[in-house]
């Protein structure tokens, strides 16, 4: 049976999802200071706390596995801000590597078809206005409060060797363009540990149908499923992978 969304005030409605199911993690205390860490790292409320719930659950389930925690396209360090507090990050024992040109998408290695779709003047628009940060500086600043972080400044996929991690447990991946994307997953998969958690922001978001394109022949090449959100976001579950080393 389905039911239509009537408005009122237990209708969520953000960032392009509108439910009125059960959002009550909302209202959680751990959840509120982790999404906050996040506002502050940005400097204001992009209203994801839905995206950011599906994080926040991917990075706990991970945090149990063994392995190192890896995020490709971090901006100013939203999300991997508010896993850092969710989860008491330097208590864990596990190294968060950030990767990030910190300056906007590199056209080198951007797809014909996202040039066609003008995803460069996205990308200076989003840099015009604020939205993409320049420069690490000021993300080193904000995540400072953490120690065992390791920040990476160029382009994907010529930074990605300096990912040194043999097993990783948590992968997010938000580059907002195709090619770096699988780059990045196919680097890193044969290190993926069984259970961990890939979690790939583009993947179902309006707008971004070559980062699915991609992803959806890498996972078919690997025999894998994702996991399409309504949130825009897609999910993979490494099943099967290499013994530990």
């Amino acid at each position: 049976m389905s039911e239509s969304v009537p408005p009122g005030p237990d209708q969520y409605n953000q960032d392009g999802l509108v439910t009125i199911h059960n959002h009550d993690f909302m209202e959680s205390p751990i959840f509120k200071a982790a999404y906050q860490r996040g506002v502050k790292a940005v400097g204001t409320d992009y209203n994801w706390h839905w995206r950011v719930h599906i994080g926040l659950w991917a990075a706990a389930t991970a945090s149990k596995l063994p392995g190192d925690f890896v995020e490709c396209g971090v901006n100013r360090g939203f999300l991997s801000s508010a896993i850092m507090q969710f989860l008491d990050w330097d208590r864990l024992g596990k190294q968060f590597y950030l990767l990030d040109t910190f300056r906007g998408i590199d056209e080198r290695y951007v797809s014909h078809e996202e040039l066609a779709s003008r995803v460069m003047e996205r990308s200076k628009a989003a840099i015009d206005s604020g939205f993409y940060v320049v420069g690490s500086q000021s993300v080193r600043a904000n995540l400072s409060e953490w120690k065992n972080i390791r920040i990476i400044e160029g382009a994907i996929p010529e930074t990605l060797p300096q990912v040194t991690a043999r097993q990783i447990a948590f992968c997010h991946i938000d580059m907002n363009c195709s090619p770096p994307e699988v780059a990045a997953l196919s680097c890193f998969w044969d290190r993926l540990v069984p259970g961990a958690m890939v979690l790939l922001d583009d993947y179902a978001y309006y707008g971004y149908q070559p980062s699915k394109d991609g992803m959806d022949r890498f996972a078919g090449e690997k025999g894998v499923a994702i996991a399409s959100l309504p949130t825009g976001q897609g999910l993979l579950i490494k099943t099967q992978g290499p013994e530990p080393t």
